[in-house]
Formats: C-alpha cells, sequence, structure tokens
C-alpha cells in the first residue's frame, strides 16, 4: 500500500461499496484535468533484484502510492492505449507492453528474420542498443507534446501534465520513513506508463530490420557490400541524432 495506507485487499473486498463514490471521484478528477495530492505522493522502498541481500547494489528502488490512484491511471492508460491503436502510434517493430507481443515473440521474430539472411548466405551485422535508465530519463515536456500531436484529447492530456507534476516522495525502511521530500523527476518505470512511454522510443524511420522490447532495440542489417555498411551507419548515426534531439543517452558499456 501506497503512503494514504489504503490497502489493495480493502479495495477488492469492498469493491461494491466503493464503487459509487469513487467513480465520482475519478470523472471529476479527469473532467477538471487536476489529480488527487494524496495520489502524488509515493514511498521509496527497495526490494531486493539479485544476488546477496548484504549488498546494497543488489536491491532496486520502487515507488509505492495511493492503490485508487492507481486504478485512475489505470482508466488513463486505457483510453491512452486506445488513441495508440487506432492512430497506430506504436510501431510494428515494438513488443514491450503490448497484448500478444512479449519478450518472446520479440526474439524469435528478430531471430526468424536474421536466420533467412544467414541461411542465403548472406552476410549479416547485429546491433544491440540500450538506452541509460530510459523510463527515469524521459523528457515531459517532450512524451506530452508528442501524446499531444496524436490527437490525445484535451481534458486526458491536462490530467497526465498534473499528474507529472508536483510529486512527492519519503523513503521508507522498516517501517522508519524519512521526512517528505519534492520530485523533480518522475519515473515512468512500473506506474502502468510504459506503454504509451514506448511511443516515445525510438519512433524513427529506418530501413533495417529493427525490433524494439520496451527500450532495449536490436538493428538487424545485411552487409554483404559497402553500400549496405555504410547503410547502416547512417542509421546508427540517425538513431545517435534522434536520441540528443529526445535528450536520450545510450548506455555506450551495454551496447
Amino acid at each position: 500500500m501506497g503512503p494514504d495506507g489504503i490497502h489493495p485487499r480493502v479495495m477488492r473486498e469492498l469493491a461494491d461499496e466503493l464503487a459509487k463514490p469513487l467513480s465520482i471521484i475519478y470523472q471529476q478528477s479527469w473532467l477538471t484535468g487536476e489529480v488527487p495530492d494524496d495520489w502524488k505522493l509515493a514511498n521509496a522502498t527497495a526490494i531486493h533484484k539479485k544476488g546477496g541481500r548484504e549488498d546494497p547494489s543488489n536491491y532496486r528502488p520502487v515507488s509505492l502510492t495511493s492503490v485508487p490512484g492507481k486504478i485512475m491511471e489505470q482508466f488513463i492508460l486505457s483510453v491512452i492505449t486506445q488513441n495508440l491503436q487506432d492512430g497506430q502510434g506504436i510501431r510494428p517493430s515494438q513488443d514491450g507492453f503490448k497484448r500478444r507481443r512479449s519478450c518472446l515473440t520479440n526474439l524469435t521474430s528478430f531471430y526468424d528474420q536474421m536466420t533467412r539472411l544467414v541461411d542465403a548466405g548472406r552476410a549479416v551485422d547485429v546491433v544491440y542498443l540500450d538506452f541509460s535508465n530510459a523510463f527515469d530519463t524521459v523528457s515531459h515536456s517532450t512524451l506530452l507534446d508528442k501524446l499531444a500531436a496524436r490527437g490525445l484529447d484535451r481534458s486526458t492530456l491536462c490530467w497526465v501534465r498534473n499528474w507529472l507534476d508536483g510529486r512527492a516522495q519519503r523513503v521508507v525502511v522498516n517501517g522508519a520513513a524519512s521526512s517528505w521530500g519534492q520530485s523533480p523527476v518522475v519515473s515512468l518505470r512500473g506506474l502502468y506508463w510504459g506503454q504509451f512511454c514506448s511511443i516515445f522510443l525510438l519512433t524513427t524511420c529506418i530501413e533495417s530490420f529493427m525490433s524494439k522490447f520496451a527500450d532495449d532495440t536490436k538493428l538487424g542489417e545485411c552487409v554483404n557490400l559497402l553500400e549496405d555498411r555504410m547503410a547502416l551507419q547512417r542509421e546508427l548515426d540517425q538513431l545517435d541524432g534522434w536520441a540528443e534531439s529526445n535528450k536520450m543517452k545510450f548506455n555506450k558499456s551495454m551496447c
């Protein structure tokens, strides 16, 4: 549960009683484009990710927010998702955050394309790209501009803008909490927002085989001829330019 102390089990067991008052709150929030302040508060805590539990680097911080607020986020996300699907805002090369498009479909599809070239006796280069803290560094203003360009309705756009603004968080460890502090950067990781963030990531037209799973990208190209290799380099330069113009950085050690 988040800072409001409302446990998900409460929401589940009292769903019939809570449905009407919450629907009124949700509708008013959407119509006015204002997000309740309680929904903007987060408890930052650490969860064990891998390795020894005595090593702090083996933990990942997560933000626990209001459960009623997260339900509203799902409603807003459904509106954004429908808008992107209708306008083809998420390209076929993106497998992350899409129904029936998993890490497995991403790998098998790309593997099939590359092995077809290899079986035909063609030389193939594959480049693996990784963004540095992609969902933690997405430019909010650029993201909002892209959503507006996709024709997202005004109420939803205002709601998202307000949701990104004026957030605060505190650190909670073993029940002890720090004082509240303003959160200048909102991480879009794990907050239902990865799906519409995927329109932000590498929305660049290139000719090579490109396959994306969230922020991880594979770029494949037949390189039998010099002009093929030059074409691949131009596309890498194009992606680098895209990253710079969108205020993103590639994690070079992971590329």
